[in-house]
């Protein structure tokens, strides 16, 4: 949409290592693509800060309760502050500030793809358009209430024009206008209910992101993995000892089907 005013815009990816190998094919694929990379590996993160569980604003209270069980965000954790802003009080996940084996930090975003592309920002002086939803996030919609679709803060000047948007709304410009998109998302076809889906994998974020999985349904996102990419399947479950992710251990203490 940006392109059809300012051909000449370019496009920013950053490549984390995480993307679907459908995802990376389609990026190089269009025209006036810039690729940058984080400075730390999807591993490095996860030994140093935790896996990404639950959802962001939760795994971040739950790093900081286990640094410091009688801070404020601990209790958020417990419910003695009480807030339903973001869904984590009432002791619910205190088990994972206990209990445990493994550390939990929503910290990977910031690393992987909001420091590479400040970087960038900074170098070039550009800022950027950017297609995420106020519907994805609790964060994402307080903050589109705030600011509306364009931000002049400084140095996180951006523009987000489809902020306002549904799902539903993307489908159908896709399919209205026959703009390309990523193979790995199938057909979009309507279902019983005149509503329009995909026929194949309804988000390509990070793979190995955790975040919502234990909200979903079966099948869920790592048993779809298992089945389309059985390879990346394997070293996301395997132990960390033997090169893998070690998220067999991380998925199972949380009760997320992996089969």
């Amino acid at each position: 949409m940006v392109r059809d005013l300012y051909p000449e815009v370019r496009a920013v990816f950053v490549d984390t290592g995480l993307e679907y190998p459908e995802v990376k094919e389609f990026v190089r694929a269009q025209e006036n693509v810039t690729i940058i990379r984080p400075n730390r590996t999807y591993k490095e993160v996860i030994d140093r800060f935790g896996y990404p569980l639950i959802s962001k604003m939760t795994a971040n209270c739950i790093a900081t309760a286990r640094r410091d069980p009688h801070s404020t965000r601990a209790k958020y954790l417990t419910g003695e502050i009480p807030t339903k802003a973001f869904g984590y009080g009432n002791g619910r996940w205190w088990h994972m500030v206990t209990d445990a084996p493994f550390k939990t930090s929503g910290y990977c975003c910031e690393v992987m793809k909001k420091q590479p592309f400040h970087k960038f920002n900074k170098e070039t002086g550009l800022v950027p358009f950017i297609a995420t939803l106020a519907s994805e996030s609790v964060t994402r919609r307080t903050n589109w209430f705030k600011e509306g679709c364009n931000s002049f803060k400084g140095k996180d000047s951006s523009s987000k024009p489809i902020s306002f948007w549904t799902d539903q709304d993307i489908y159908r410009y896709l399919k209205e206008y026959n703009v390309p998109y990523c193979p790995l998302y199938g057909d979009i076809v309507e279902d019983e209910k005149g509503l329009l889906k995909t026929t194949g994998i309804e988000r390509t974020g990070c793979i190995f992101c955790g975040f919502g999985a234990h909200l979903e349904k079966e099948p869920n996102r790592f048993q779809q993995l298992k089945k389309t990419h059985p390879k990346l399947w394997d070293y996301c479950m395997r132990p960390i000892e033997e090169n893998g992710l070690g998220m067999r251990e991380v998925l199972e203490f949380m009760k997320i089907p992996i089969e």
